[in-house]
């Protein structure tokens, strides 16, 4: 059986990043001509290209295919009433409790478990889809995808930094590895 390759992609960097914000669906803001040149060779063209729902995703899917499917277990973590917000505005004992504790719902939206239950439900999906998955998504739903593939503890979730436009390459075959690649 052929093995299924999955290519998580984050997506590019949004104003609301730039400021230290929390997320809510904006844009991303670049310089989109010289992004789209720079990546549109960087794959096969024999790719299945999905992303999140939100305009950012969208938009990043675009230096990298046509026609992206949108797929809603790639949408960012419900930050509930923190979307949009200055990290400085939220209340200090909730973020605290949120980063704290997986299971903490303090914003009123979705918890770490959730994010990672969900993301799961989607990888254990991909193992019997052979063939190259481009998935263009958010931090969160990649930390969650390391974790469903690599079992780390959700101690842990908070220490993986997930950079704009980086790309996490993880493949199945009987059991999900992680492949660092150069782009040489």
């Amino acid at each position: 059986m052929q093995a299924t390759r999955l290519t998580l992609i984050c997506h590019a960097v949004t104003p609301q990043q730039k400021k230290g914000s929390f997320p809510d669906n904006e844009s991303v803001a670049m310089d989109w001509q010289h992004a789209g040149l720079s990546l549109a060779g960087r794959y096969k063209k024999s790719l299945r290209l999905v992303c999140g729902p939100e305009a950012r995703t969208r938009q990043t899917a675009g230096l990298f295919g046509r026609n992206p499917q949108v797929d809603n277990a790639l949408r960012d973590g419900d930050l509930g009433r923190w979307k949009g917000k200055d990290i400085d505005d939220i209340d200090r004992e909730e973020l605290m409790d949120w980063q704290g504790n997986s299971a903490s719902t303090s914003h009123g939206g979705e918890s770490v478990d959730q994010v990672c239950t969900r993301v799961g439900q989607w990888m254990k999906s991909l193992e019997t889809q052979p063939g190259h998955i481009v998935a263009v998504t958010h931090p969160f739903v990649i930390r969650a995808a390391m974790f469903y593939a690599l079992g780390f503890p959700i101690s842990m979730f908070y220490l993986i930094d997930v950079e704009p436009l980086s790309a996490t390459e993880l493949r199945f075959n009987d059991v999900w590895r992680l492949r660092l690649e150069t782009h040489a």
